[in-house]
Parts: structure tokens; sequence; C-alpha cells
């Protein structure tokens, strides 16, 4: 039986999803919260190995089980009580043996929060910036990513990807009063990829990129593009799998 999770974080106090020797993650939480629920060995796979200080509202985890004493659908209340409060597993459902979250998607959506007066209540959650900015600017440069295309310049280096070619199916710049959010959604992103188009678009917002999105884009040359984002402006909003498309 192959069990898939939908879970929300806050990724402040974590070094990201993916389990590490020397430190505490998130897919650790949750794999030593099953096994001691379901006594045995849980191993998880997740669809997107988010980094240190990055949040989650729907990251999907996927793992096999022999059996399940409790009804599927009551294992979200259940796990919660083993886990911290800064992790939680929203819903449950069992898919077809052998599914794999990550190569499965047929989509991510991720959002990047960004404001412009200090607030301590958001500072947990979105980066500020509190130099004015174009948003006319900022739109047209977030409209230049969509479509397919080779995001070298995009990518941070460290990347273990076997190509850079990444198709963007939107992306969009809100604005709520100081509030300001970059949402995109693709096929797969590269290592910091949303982070370097969230500084991208910052810097087109103050006039400080020396070059078109096109044009850096063709470049294929990461220094110009614009600054890695802080992390914990970023979350990942939604995993979609074919049936749901």
């Amino acid at each position: 039986m192959t069990i898939l999770l939908k879970i929300a974080y806050d990724g402040t106090d974590y070094a990201g999803w993916q389990r590490q020797e020397n430190a505490l993650a998130i897919q650790q939480c949750l794999e030593d919260a099953l096994s001691a629920l379901l006594k045995q060995e849980i191993k998880l796979t997740g669809a997107s190995r988010t980094d240190a200080g990055v949040h989650a509202l729907g990251q999907m985890a996927a793992f096999s089980v022999e059996c399940l004493a409790i009804p599927v659908e009551k294992l979200p209340q259940v796990i919660n009580g083993y886990l911290p409060k800064d992790i939680i597993v929203l819903t449950a459902r069992v898919v077809e043996d052998g599914f794999n979250p990550r190569f499965r998607a047929k989509s991510k959506t991720y959002r990047y929060q960004m404001h412009r007066e200090a607030n301590p209540l958001l500072s947990r959650y979105s980066v500020l910036i509190p130099s004015a900015v174009n948003i006319e600017e900022m739109e047209k440069a977030a409209a230049c990513f969509e479509g397919t295309h080779d995001f070298t310049a995009f990518c941070a280096s460290g990347s273990s990807a076997k190509t850079f070619t990444r198709t963007i199916y939107s992306c969009k710049i809100e604005q709520d009063g100081q509030k300001l959010c970059m949402i995109v959604s693709g096929d797969a992103f590269l290592y910091n990829m949303v982070r370097i188009m969230a500084g991208t678009i910052l810097y087109a917002g103050k006039g400080k990129l020396e070059e078109e999105i096109p044009a850096i884009i063709a470049s294929k040359d990461r220094s110009k593009a614009g600054k890695t984002m802080p992390p914990e402006g970023l979350c990942l909003a939604e995993v979609r799998y074919e049936e749901e498309l």
C-alpha cells in the first residue's frame, strides 16, 4: 500500500526538507513520527526538496506500508499528535503502488512574498524591500519567464540537474497594499531558481537590470540575473498531478 500525504510546515527552524546527518530536517521529523506510530521503519519520498528556511502549504510525500491499522483518512489527525507544531499533515490518501510524488508531478506552484514596510508580523514569511519599486516593470519582467526555456542563468551552483530546460506555465505579481507576491507555476524548477527569479524581478522593479529578461535567459549566464532572495519569503503552495489537471 502506498499513501500520499499533503503536508504544511514552517521551515524556519529546519535544514530544509531532505534528511541530513548533522541537522534537523522536515523529512526526518515526519519519518520518525510515522515510524513511531506504525511501529515500522518508514521512508518518505517528497515532491520537492525545499531548502533550509523555506515553507510549504502543499508539500506532497509518499510512503509504502504493508498494512495500516487505522483508516487512511484518520491518519492526519493521529500523526499530527506525534509532530511538532510547525509541521502538520493535512490529508492522506491511497495511491497506486510505487507512486513517486516528485516524478509524477505535472506542476508545482511557489509563492515568493515581499513587503515594503517594516512589520515584525510579516518578517517570518516575507522579505522586506524598503526601497520603492515599479510594479508595472515587475509585472512585465514576470511575464517574460513564461514558456519553455533553458534556465541555466537562474540556477545556483551546486545543482545536480542533467538538463536546465524547464517550462513555466505562469508567473504573476500580486499586490495587496504594501505586500507583493510573485506566484509562479511550472513543470519543475532548478536549484534556487524561484528565489533567483524573484531577485531578478525585484531588480527589474528597481531599474537595476542591465539586460532584459529574454536576453538574460539566452545568455545562460548566472551573473546577469538578480540576486538569490532569502529563503523565508518562499513557500511551496501546491503540487498537482495529472489526474487533477
